[in-house]
């Protein structure tokens, strides 16, 4: 597996909710809190959790509103968190490329 390190796999993304946000997010370009739980068909806390963990990570900005008396939760990937996806992708296509040989 020539061309391959292990160490070059983002721990952040690797989990199968937080690499669903990153995905959704790198095409949606923004999407509020409600439809991305329901596109990963996830919890409140579950998805809340992922999210804390990519907004540390610098990979999602997370802007929070009021329409009406109701909260708005606004997600969208920062510059980092693209770079870092692009990077990911680059990395599984490798571990894959050599897996297929």
């Amino acid at each position: 597996m020539d061309g391959f390190d292990i160490d070059d796999i983002d721990e952040v993304i690797h989990g199968r909710v937080r690499l669903g946000v990153m995905a959704f997010l790198s095409t949606a370009g923004e999407a509020d809190f409600n439809e991305i739980k329901r596109r990963l068909q996830t919890t409140d806390g579950n998805l809340s959790v992922h999210l804390r963990k990519l907004e540390a990570a610098g990979y999602v900005a997370v802007d929070k509103s009021f329409v009406g008396r109701k909260p708005l939760t606004r997600l969208h990937l920062t510059e980092k968190g693209r770079t870092a996806f692009v990077g990911y992708l680059d990395a599984m296509s490798k571990l894959v490329g050599e897996a297929a040989r």
